[in-house]
């Protein structure tokens, strides 16, 4: 271990916030240090406050005190909340009985909408919104009365009952899972301090309700869980029997769950003060108390504590398997400069005050969590509420919490505990405090918090002495919020500010919504529609009837025994309710069963999707929600998050350019996707690269060893492949080259603020916990190389540089923040020398470099960086400055001063860091890979092929979405960036940001183009993308500038909407909903994504590496993003057009039969009798025309899951709406309406003349028998009708539609065969048995289907839709190419590309004469290679041009310009456009097609094309980089608009900025987002 007493100059503490270390030291070291530590840190703290050596002693200056009080008054003066710890309660705060008058939201949340008590009340609540419900409600009512002529009431009121219940089993099973997990989180443990007087609350009254509803859940979950037990139990001794119990001895053998209950623990038990029962032992590491769980780094720990009794073992290579710092250096730093200023802090402990020591740290429920309690968390425990941090485990008062439930970023955080709490350690120590928490009221805002603790400062040593009033701000940074995680901390104390419902995290999430599909919410006016039809029929029923009964002297005088009502009025009235009863199918009931059977149906083939289904953590694509399936199919924005939805958030060093030479070889997503554009064969040179690097592996590999074989070096792990970097680190291109590529990696090994894990082995493996994903990337790729970091002891970070352990002190971190851009460590090295290393956007270092140096350095470096950009990779630049002690001391002073400001701090840190990041040499540039989820960027291409607009909402900085945003497809080199940010936070500077980016639209935000663009759903142009950030978003969500941010976002191809908060997120989905009347869809993973999942139509969550919280929340979960493509545009597009289509035929199914009644009625005088017998009106939608809906529902297809993602533009109807419209409604109720007037007059005709008489002479004229003219062929029509409407004709289908029509003759033959018939009994034979029948059926038929038949005749052959060309094109053979390939692995975008490819190959053997037949003269007009009827429609070209582009598609020609090589990429300026463009001359068609003057077209750009790369375009050292020199061989083939982005790595805008911030320049401004990159340099 290291010499802490040292003559090792004492380092300056890093600020505040800067990211601690977990240190390599040997566990049971490492606590006893602490403890000393602690100890001499308190002896200290009391000499200084006796020594009265304190802030009013040596006060740096007055006005900080000053700011300091006005501080405090501010937060005084806000209306919040003060919570008292150990301070009594004053009398204002109480009521009369002396309780607390503030009363705290309770910690228990739900989010389930029921409880057991409140399921079937509420659940009834819920369906009986719907109308329809309502109304047969009111008609089983009316049954029950038999004046209106019900036969059997107890029947009808079947379906309601039935859907009634299907559907709350449903809502039920949907609720538990939210119940579950509620429950989960609600009694998960945590340690809270208990047995003292929490004056803050106090004891809740439980009314008897509560009690009831308790008691229940409680029996209910009883009951539950004994069930699950039971069942677990038999099959534990049944598996017991199967294995013997031999085997089942060592299977029942306790798992170990990573918990330190072990001999090691009871070792440190004999050897520490272990805790007591009291949990007084601050230090004690008490294992987590959710079981299972283990503390990141405790494998480490537990392994290094093995070496305890044993000698230190040397694993492979020259690593000890303990960390030691090396002894040689300690004469290095020489004397240290003393502190000009030392603040006293104070203490919250009262050192007069006696406690009694009762009180306890115990394990307890999250939900029995209160304001003002005092709580312990452990390592790897969940935040339980929001908490100001007291104390902590490191010595610092530095903790670690992970945010990804907040922000769903992975990258630690690190808080800090109060200065004045550092001694709040014990419970006993919790019993001393005295002071008041001074709070704001709870908001939403996840970064911004403002509160003030006060007390009474005394001095232990004169208790009599007045006592001094002190405060200390705080802020966010001294407070964990609920749902992050503590990490690599083994403990924390803290007091709860804010709990349950009034936490950051419920304030951004919604309430759990009830959604509903769009057409269900539609079919409520079409079912009100029907309701004014059925209310006509039964008011002109009631009115008949009653005329009829007034006139007398009619026919029904002399056979009716009198009218029920006595009156013509009442009579009227009974006639309309018996009417409502008779015509009640025209709303039918068994819609609303179908329907949720269909949906049912749905889910479970969603469910069941194999293609769905992610192997890896065993997660199928699983519906939430099962009544939505259709809104899948006409989605059309979708708002996803970025980090664990589009990004695995894991970053890889790919490349880095050192000295003015470039290392590296990959083959990048982006490149993928730009080289696709070019109409490259990726497949195969993706397949060539990949052979390529893997050789390059090896190579390296091999070298690696050679020079220093590295223990800490995992084959597998290793990203960064360069053979030549290693051969140049080991001389073979000199001294030079050898020491600069030592230096660079020794910088980044050095600038960083990770946390080493280091866990002891053969061989030892070291991996790394850092704030952001690219430092452990750059980190690990220092490791790899040699450059390894063991860890830090005290303010010294540890390496192993090839072999040899040094040890480097930091003297100041100055942390990484979105404005600055960079971050930069000052480090004294081994040499003596101080050396400021910084790191950061290629920008911000090339206006901080040194004027008049290393021009061709920087030449070189931002050409390999424009390049590294160009393939997506996310570029830094590294650079360093030599300090001399004198000017390092003189700044240290000011940074001093400014981190131990309580005002502006941040503020006064950034100014005083910018004094000394100036006059910087540069040492390279890094790029690293943001590595997507598998399929990304093709399923982002599809859905955008598909019409549907992607917008990114994350809380990642600017720069980061961007670059992801290029690599993932939403962004293309075509695009110009809007860069939305408003420095001064004033709405009027963001009206005219707004007004000037609609001018370039032609636009003003008026409400009549917002009429417009609602009923526009063409894609923008992508010509545009916006990006902006969360502050900025504040203020245009604000009412007077909504609209107008609506309809720019409107006219941009992208969105990205940076450091936005969960409300935020679901504020930008709710602007779009409404404000477009658009369907929205929202994708995230973690629990910072519930609020927009539950805010848009459809949510949907990815069960990823975040946790569930997404998952529980959402409508649909998915284990990858690349699976919502056919979510969305298969099963959610035919969900859509199966449910439209079966919901316009059932309309029409039942206005032919209740119409066919009704008109029976004019010759009854309206009197409600029957025209058929009752059976037929029970079974028509029961079984003759229910099943032929369903299937349709179910099983139809227009075209299958591979056509539907190889022609995405199928999808636009959905998006448009056009399967379910007003028009589709009343075409299919008129074409009801007309079947009807036909089957039923036909027959009236027929008996019109005479009557019917079988071959025995009985009449046949009966109603009963008549009907069975009408009822058998209207049965028949119906489900041949509904045939003609489905595409899928399969054997199945067919079956059951010649069941369905054949069932009413076969139910007629069996049911008239018994005397149970009455009346009707024989009619199966005697209606049967005349041809008049079945010439009348025949007819019937016929002229009823007729019209149909003849209007899709015509609408498909002389007015086809997208689909009815593609089927008959399918038909034709153009997608027999799709047969061969597995669904699992289809990539349309890829498929189409090898088919088009083949198919011009093949077109290259045709002759000019006969294509200038076809096409005309070649002077003339293009020249086809193939006939327009031969292509498929949307031709699946990924390089569309002028003669191939689809003005439907919105692919456009995104990168196919191809222009000639440059001589040299060293020009100042990238190439311009080709004017020939601009006046309509195409000079980019695809190969195989001649240009307007018959000159033959440029071939399409494949691998072949660029020859040998070293000779076209060698590297600078004749050195063979593949991918260096294939990418610049191909730079040429992209368009240069990406350079006008203002955050784009171009090297002519790095040469026009360099050395602006240098001497000379110190007024410029950094380049930004909200820079001056301008377009001139185009």
């Amino acid at each position: 271990m290291a010499v802490e007493n040292s003559e090792r100059s004492n380092p300056v503490k890093r600020i505040r916030w800067a990211t601690q270390r977990v240190t390599g030291s040997k566990g049971v070291q490492k606590r006893k240090s602490i403890f000393n530590r602690h100890h001499a840190r308190s002896n200290a703290s009391e000499k200084r406050n006796s020594a009265n050596t304190d802030l009013e002693s040596a006060k740096p200056q007055d006005e900080e005190a000053a700011a300091i009080g006005e501080h405090n008054a501010a937060i005084q003066a806000q209306p919040g909340r003060t919570i008292y710890f150990n301070v009594p309660l004053p009398d204002s705060a109480k009521d009369e009985e002396g309780r607390p008058l503030q009363r705290y939201k309770r910690n228990k949340i739900r989010t389930a909408k029921y409880t057991p008590l409140s399921f079937i009340p509420k659940n009834l609540w819920f369906q009986f919104h719907n109308i329809a419900n309502v109304f047969f409600l009111a008609v089983i009512i009316l049954n029950f009365f038999s004046i209106f002529g019900a036969t059997n009431p107890g029947l009808s009121a079947v379906p309601l009952i039935v859907i009634v219940v299907i559907t709350s089993i449903k809502d039920g099973i949907e609720d538990w899972g939210r119940t579950v997990l509620d429950n989960e989180l609600n009694n998960a443990p945590v340690h809270r301090l208990v047995d003292w007087n929490n004056v803050n609350t106090a004891d809740e009254y439980v009314n008897p309700w509560r009690k009831l509803k308790k008691a229940t859940s409680h029996a209910i979950l009883r009951v539950w869980q004994g069930t699950k037990h039971r069942k677990a139990g038999k099959k534990a001794k049944k598996e017991e029997k199967a294995r013997g119990l031999d085997e089942a001895g060592v299977d029942e053998r306790p798992a170990t769950d990573g918990r330190r209950f072990s001999a090691l623990t009871q070792r440190l038990d004999e050897t520490e003060a272990g805790e007591d029962a009291n949990g007084d032992m601050e230090m004690t590491p008490v294992p987590s108390p959710t079981p299972g769980q283990e503390r990141s780094g405790e494998k480490g720990y537990r392994n290094s504590m093995q070496d305890l009794d044993s000698p230190s073992g040397v694993g492979r290579g020259d690593a000890g398997q303990s960390l030691e710092v090396p002894k040689g250096d300690e004469h290095i730093g020489g004397a240290a400069m003393s502190t000009p200023f030392k603040r006293f802090y104070g203490s919250l402990l009262d050192p007069t005050i006696q406690g009694d020591e009762a009180a306890r740290f115990k394990r307890d429920f999250w939900k029995s969590v209160q304001v003002g309690d005092f709580v312990r968390l452990y390592n790897e425990e969940e935040i339980p509420a929001d908490i100001v941090v007291l104390s902590t485990s490191e010595p610092d008062g530095a903790c670690y919490v992970e945010t990804k439930n907040l922000d769903g970023e992975t990258n630690l955080k690190v808080r800090s505990a109060l200065h004045s709490g550092t001694r709040v350690k014990r419970a006993r120590d919790c019993e001393r405090t005295a002071f008041t928490l001074e709070s704001e009221p709870p908001h939403a805002n996840l970064y911004a918090y403002s509160g003030v603790v006060r007390w009474e400062q005394r001095n232990p040593k004169d208790p009599e002495a007045e006592p001094r009033q002190m405060s200390e701000p705080v802020g966010i940074n001294n407070m964990l919020l609920r749902g992050c995680n503590l990490r690599n901390t083994e403990w924390i104390v803290g007091v709860v500010a804010f709990t349950g419902e009034e936490t950051k995290i419920m304030l951004n999430s919604g309430i759990t919504p009830s959604k509903r599909a769009r057409i269900s919410r539609e079919l409520n006016w079409d079912v009100l529609y029907n309701f004014l039809i059925l209310f006509g029929m039964c008011f002109v029923a009631g009115v008949v009837q009653g005329t009829t009964w007034g006139k007398g002297n009619e026919s029904l005088n002399y056979f009716e025994f009198g009218s029920f009502g006595g009156t013509p009025a009442a009579n009227g009235a009974i006639t309309f309710f018996a009417a409502l009863i008779l015509f009640q199918n025209l709303v039918p009931i068994s819609l609303y069963i179908t329907l949720e059977i269909i949906r049912t149906a749905q889910a479970f083939f969603i469910y069941s999707d194999v293609y769905m289904y992610y192997e890896r953590i065993d997660y199928p694509c699983t519906p939430k929600s099962w009544n939505i399936s259709d809104d899948l199919g006409q989605i059309e924005y979708i708002f996803s998050d970025k980090t664990g939805t589009l990004t695995q958030n894991v970053m890889e060093f790919k490349k880095c350019t050192i000295n003015g030479r470039p290392y590296g070889e990959a083959y990048t997503e982006a490149l993928a996707g730009m080289q696709k554009r070019q109409g490259i064969d990726t497949e195969s040179e993706g397949k060539r690269a990949r052979e390529q690097i893997a050789k390059d592996k090896v190579t390296m590999l091999e070298r690696i060893r050679k020079m220093h074989d590295n223990p800490y070096l995992s084959d597998d792990e290793l990203t960064f492949i360069a053979p030549d970097f290693v051969a140049d680190l080991g001389g073979q291109d000199g001294d030079v080259q050898r020491d600069a590529c030592a230096h660079f990696m020794l910088a980044l090994a050095l600038c960083h603020t990770v946390i080493t894990e280091r866990t002891p082995g053969d061989p030892p493996r070291v991996e790394f916990k850092a704030q952001s994903p690219d430092e452990a990337a750059l980190v690990a790729t220092a490791r790899d190389v040699g450059f390894t970091v063991l860890g830090r002891q005290n303010d010294s970070i540890i390496l192993n540089v090839l072999g040899e352990e040094r040890e480097y002190t930091v003297m100041n971190t100055l942390e990484f923040n979105s404005a600055r851009k960079r971050m930069s460590a000052i480090i004294r090295m081994p040499d003596g020398k101080i050396v400021l290393f910084c790191k950061g956007a290629d920008s911000v270092i090339y206006s901080r470099l040194r004027r008049g140096e290393q021009s061709e350095l920087r030449k070189q470096t931002a050409e390999h960086l424009e390049m590294f950009a160009r393939e997506g990779l996310r570029t830094l630049c590294i650079a360093q400055r030599e300090l001399g002690e004198e000017e390092y001391q003189r700044w240290n002073k000011e940074h001093d001063l400014a981190a131990a400001a309580v005002v502006e701090r941040e503020e006064k840190l950034d100014a005083v860091a910018d004094t000394i990041e100036r006059e910087l040499t540069l040492i390279g540039g890094t790029a690293i890979e943001d590595r997507l989820q598998d399929g990304v960027p093709d399923a982002i291409q599809l859905l955008a092929s598909a019409g549907i607009k992607l917008w990114v909402l994350t809380g990642d900085k600017v720069e980061t979405a961007i670059n992801i945003g290029f690599s993932c497809n939403l962004l293309n080199n075509d695009m110009e960036l809007i860069v939305l940010k408003v420095d001064d936070d004033s709405v009027d500077a963001a009206e005219n940001l707004l007004d000037e980016h609609l001018l370039s639209f032609n636009k003003t935000g008026s409400d009549t183009e917002l009429k417009l663009a609602r009923k526009n759903h063409e894609p923008p142009a992508p010509t545009h993308a916006l990006v902006i950030d969360g502050d900025t978003l504040k203020l245009v969500l604000d009412d007077r500038l909504r609209q107008k941010f609506l309809l720019l976002c409107k006219e941009c191809k992208s969105v990205l909407c940076c450091r936005v908060s969960p409300a935020q997120k679901a504020a930008v989905v709710q602007m779009v909903k409404s404000g477009l009347d658009v369907m929205t869809l929202s994708i995230g993973d973690g629990a910072n994504d519930v609020a927009m999942i539950q805010e848009a139509d459809v949510g949907v969550g990815i069960a990823g590496e975040e946790g569930r919280q997404a998952v529980m929340s959402s409508d649909y979960a998915i284990g990858q993003f690349r699976f919502l493509t056919r979510l969305v545009l298969v099963h959610g597009r035919w969900s859509y057009r199966r449910m439209a289509e079966t919901i316009a035929n059932f309309f029409y199914k039942n206005i032919v039969w209740t119409f066919a009644l009704f008109w029976y009625q004019i010759f009854t005088n309206m009197d409600c009798s029957y025209a058929f017998d009752y059976s037929y009106i029970l079974l028509y939608n029961l079984a003759f025309t229910s099943l032929t809906p369903i299937l349709m529902g179910i099983l139809d297809q227009d075209v299958d899951d591979k056509v539907s993602l190889a022609v995405p533009q199928l999808y636009r109807r959905g998006i448009e709406r056009l399967e379910w419209t007003q028009w589709k409604f009343w075409t299919y109720m008129i074409d009801g309406l007309y079947q009807s007037v036909i089957a039923f007059f036909f027959t009236y005709l027929i008996f019109l003349p005479a009557n019917l008489t079988t071959e025995d002479g009985r009449n046949i004229n009966d109603y009963k028998r008549m009907g069975v003219f009408i009822a058998n062929p209207v049965v028949v029509i119906v489900n041949l009708y509904m045939l003609l409407n489905t595409y899928r004709w399969d054997w199945f289908y067919l079956l059951i539609v010649s069941i369905s029509a054949l069932l009413v003759f076969f139910w007629t033959g069996v049911y008239t065969a018994f005397t149970a018939g009455f009346t009707f009994y024989k009619s199966a034979p005697q209606v049967y048995g005349s041809l008049s029948f079945w010439a009348t059926a025949l007819l019937t038929v016929i002229l009823c289907l007729l019209p149909r038949f003849a209007a899709k005749s015509f609408q498909k052959i002389f007015r086809p839709r997208d689909v009815d060309i593609v089927r008959e094109q399918i038909r034709q053979g153009k997608f027999d190419y799709l047969k061969d390939i597995d669904p699992a692995t289809f990539d349309p975008v890829a498929a189409a590309a090898r088919h088009d490819n083949g198919r011009k190959a093949n077109s290259m053997s045709s002759s000019e004469p006969s294509d200038m037949k076809k096409g005309g003269s070649a002077s003339n007009g293009h020249q086809h290679v193939m006939s327009d009827d031969m292509r498929p429609i949307y031709p699946p070209s990924v390089a569309a041009t002028a003669t191939t582009h689809n003005p439907r598609s919105q692919n456009g020609s995104d990168g196919t310009e191809y222009t000639n090589h440059r001589a040299s990429l060293d020009r100042a300026f990238p190439p311009a456009y080709n004017t020939n463009a601009a006046s309509g001359i195409n000079t980019n068609v695809p190969n195989g097609i001649s240009t307007a003057h018959g000159t033959p077209a440029t071939p399409t750009i494949t691998t072949e094309d660029y020859g040998d790369p070293l000779a076209s375009r060698p590297s600078m050292d004749g050195r063979p980089r593949p991918s260096f020199d294939r990418f610049r061989s191909s730079m040429d083939r992209t368009r240069p608009s990406i350079e006008a982005s203002r955050d784009f790595t171009s090297a002519a805008y790095l040469a026009r900025v360099e050395s602006s911030e240098s001497r000379g320049h110190g007024q410029g401004q950094d380049a930004g987002p909200g820079g001056s990159r301008l377009r001139e340099q185009i």
